[in-house]
């Protein structure tokens, strides 16, 4: 069994864990939890039956679950994991490989070589070009000289308990992803991807409304931009 644990990000998630519960890893790692924000549709439910514990968090956002998942865990590595349809469950382990391997954050990519994308049209080029817009400046203005990052903004992720502490986080909502990114590219860490097929949602209603998440992923960057080799 995997000294890792298996953090399921959940905000009234329930059709996406019946579609996908026989799909995920559960026997293999040590601990698995779900970190709820405040489901009403049976999500919390669903979880006790299956006898998985469930984290409800004090108040709402992505960049809370994750501080909430590192103080509730006590495994060494950990695997956020959101069960709404995007994110391929046959890529849990490969993150939690990677960090094995060495990696001190593990990303599934979801742009560039090997990666596919179910969704189509000037939605999926919009969201390319904002991504890749975002991962190239974020290399360029905090890389100390490791390897390029496609995909510095994707929440299915995997990063060691004591690194995510160790950042100090500060963002509450989805942005939280880039930030992790940004200060791992800073120190010089190791960061692994691994191609990845994002998938159609099932059921349940997007979280992230384009607009509102770019504009904060902007203030990340102006947040962060005093530890940029501008100001080196």
């Amino acid at each position: 069994m995997r000294d890792s644990a298996l953090i399921l990000l959940t905000l009234n998630e329930i059709e996406g864990l019946r579609a996908l519960w026989d799909q995920l890893p559960i026997g293999e790692f040590r601990e698995v939890i779900g970190l709820d924000g405040g489901s009403t549709d049976g999500t919390q439910e669903f979880f006790k039956e299956k006898g998985i514990p469930v984290v409800v968090q004090p108040i709402r956002g992505r960049g809370v679950a994750f501080r909430c998942a590192a103080e509730a865990a006590s495994s060494e590595r950990l695997v956020f994991f959101s069960p709404d349809g995007n994110e391929d469950p046959a890529d849990i382990v490969r993150l939690d490989d990677c960090l094995i391997a060495g990696a001190d954050v593990a990303i599934a990519r979801r742009f560039g070589p090997g990666a596919v994308n179910e969704e189509d049209g000037e939605l999926l080029k919009l969201r390319a070009r904002v991504n890749d817009t975002l991962s190239q400046v974020a290399n360029r203005l905090f890389s100390t000289g490791q390897p390029r990052v496609y995909d510095t903004i994707n929440g299915f992720r995997a990063l060691r308990r004591k690194a995510l502490l160790e950042l100090d986080t500060t963002v509450k909502r989805f942005p939280i992803e880039y930030q992790i990114t940004i200060r791992s590219l800073q120190r010089g860490w190791r960061i692994d991807e691994v191609p990845t097929k994002e998938g159609q949602r099932i059921g349940g209603e997007r979280k992230a409304a384009s607009w509102p998440v770019g504009v904060d992923h902007l203030k990340v960057l102006l947040t962060e931009l005093p530890r940029s080799r501008l100001f080196a």
